[in-house]
């Protein structure tokens, strides 16, 4: 059955996300204030709104995929897209926001009238354009059930977490995960280097050993031994650096805020804080090796010459 979707935010996620739901079939209106997005995305097939509220009036679903908890908050206020919905609408929020931003907004939308979830995803850009993405959600179980067929045509896997910031919730959770591993394999293979063992030996060691995870065997941050990986499209994202900053940020502000002892959350999200700020704006997440393995050579100089 067509459902008709307005899809707010139509980047590097929300484009092929939205390319997606038209080539299974559904109508989707779709709004960006970046013109080659909008532009991008009508090539594929979305209807160009001329605002967020005007694709919202007529939708059936509107689904957001925007940078950061202001900016949904933003569109759910008074004059905005719960305005402008028909009463009842269900509105699905796949940007990934701290939780309390993402509890007021279902709070919005309630008083509004409407219907809310909270859907965040994981996968990437590669995943968005494949379908293959995962979705965390959190609302009211009968919300899910009406957003599953959609999230099914964006992704392989949608879970019900639970109540409303549910899906936020398991996603800082699950990406605070992320980005320790990838700095506990980046520092491996820079130990490795060290000590004279090859890239590829280290991985086909521990890609069947204990140290066998997702950092390592799809995102492995050396080129060669995952030819998938960004390590050989010269870490041109992926998953950008920065936004593995604000991820690990947003965990940082909930692991403070419940008084939660997470030493490693912490400084993961101090080490890819300043890796996005010194050099890795462009980069994939994984790309954090290179600083890892400059600091190393910095530390190593610094050793020598102090030695008598």
């Amino acid at each position: 059955m067509t459902t008709t979707v307005a899809f707010i935010g139509l980047g590097h996620m929300g484009g092929p996300m939205a390319a997606n739901l038209v080539r299974a079939g559904h109508r989707v209106l779709g709004h960006d204030l970046v013109e080659s997005a909008l532009a991008d995305a009508a090539a594929n097939g979305v209807e160009r709104a001329a605002s967020a509220a005007e694709a919202a009036a007529t939708a059936d679903v509107v689904i957001t995929m925007l940078p950061a908890g202001r900016h949904v908050l933003s569109l759910y206020g008074p004059e905005g897209l719960l305005a402008a919905a028909r009463p009842g609408t269900l509105f699905v929020d796949c940007s990934t926001i701290d939780v309390a931003d993402s509890r007021a907004a279902h709070a919005a939308a309630s008083a509004a009238g409407h219907r809310s979830l909270d859907a965040p995803v994981s996968g990437g850009v590669v995943g968005a354009e494949a379908g293959t993405l995962t979705f965390m959600a959190g609302g009211e179980q009968a919300a899910f059930a009406e957003a599953e067929p959609l999230l099914s045509v964006m992704g392989k896997k949608a879970v019900h977490c639970g109540a409303a910031g549910a899906g936020q919730a398991a996603k800082i959770c699950n990406n605070m995960i992320l980005g320790v591993s990838m700095i506990a394999v980046s520092e491996a293979f820079v130990l490795a280097e060290s000590l004279g063992l090859s890239d590829q030996a280290l991985f086909d060691v521990a890609s069947a050993a204990s140290g066998q995870c997702w950092a390592l065997t799809v995102n492995c941050p050396v080129p060669g031994p995952v030819p998938g990986s960004p390590a050989n499209r010269d870490y041109r994202p992926g998953f950008a650096a920065p936004l593995m900053a604000k991820d690990l940020g947003l965990a940082a502000n909930a692991v403070r805020a419940g008084g939660v002892d997470a030493e490693l959350g912490l400084r993961a999200a101090e080490l890819y804080a300043k890796f996005a700020e010194d050099g890795g704006a462009d980069q994939d997440f994984s790309g954090i090796v290179r600083a890892i393995r400059a600091a190393s050579a910095t530390t190593a100089d610094a050793e020598k010459g102090a030695t008598p």
